[in-house]
């Protein structure tokens, strides 16, 4: 029943409530972007969502989009702004995808959304993590965040999958607030991304 109807219920009253709450603080944000990065203060990327449909994940700026003399864009350490960094480790920049969990793309705890490309690298079981709407926090990001190999963070996602309840959900919002104001499992300077993930390693 939860999984069915009032996990959506639950998205929906906390998603707009906190949009609301945050209306401030995402207006001292978008001035700061909008020094970093002009009038485009978002990114937009496709992700994979619900049973692999893409979607737009919105989230704030937190790197330029500087390129070398043949075109590519420079790594990602050399990108990233000072503001983006403060941004990256206290989730600030998570917070616009509040927007995809109002108009039904995402939840607010579930499986992170990855890129479309992963979705052919999954093997039987990590293709499970797909049956629940992605989320802006997850099971995984409380027990390893950033840190945690490609297999681990999958077996984490198939377990939420699995065993999810209104409980569980609950406990995840509160041990993430723990883990942002630990800035625990932050990844450390001059790395602002995770590897790829290249396929099933088993």
């Amino acid at each position: 029943m939860y999984r069915r109807i009032f996990k959506r219920l639950f998205d929906l009253i906390l998603s707009l409530s906190g949009l609301i709450v945050l209306l401030p603080v995402l207006f001292i944000i978008c001035l700061f972007q909008v020094i970093d990065h002009g009038l485009s203060p978002f990114f937009f990327q496709t992700r994979a969502g619900l049973f692999g449909k893409p979607f737009k994940v919105v989230k704030f700026k937190t790197m330029r989009d500087e390129r070398d003399g043949d075109g590519k864009l420079l790594p990602d350490e050399f990108r990233i702004t000072r503001f983006g960094r403060i941004l990256r480790t206290l989730s600030l920049d998570e917070i616009p995808q509040l927007v995809n969990v109002i108009i039904g793309e995402m939840s607010l705890i579930g499986p992170r959304p990855l890129p479309m490309s992963y979705v052919t690298r999954y093997n039987a079981v990590q293709r499970k993590r797909l049956h629940v709407r992605p989320g802006i926090t997850g099971y995984a990001q409380i027990n390893g965040r950033n840190f945690l190999d490609w297999n681990k963070r999958f077996e984490l996602d198939v377990y939420y999958v699995e065993n999810l309840t209104f409980v569980m959900d609950i406990t995840i919002i509160m041990k993430t607030i723990g883990k942002v104001l630990k800035q625990d499992g932050v990844l450390p300077d001059g790395k602002s991304s995770v590897d790829t993930f290249k396929g099933d390693v088993n």
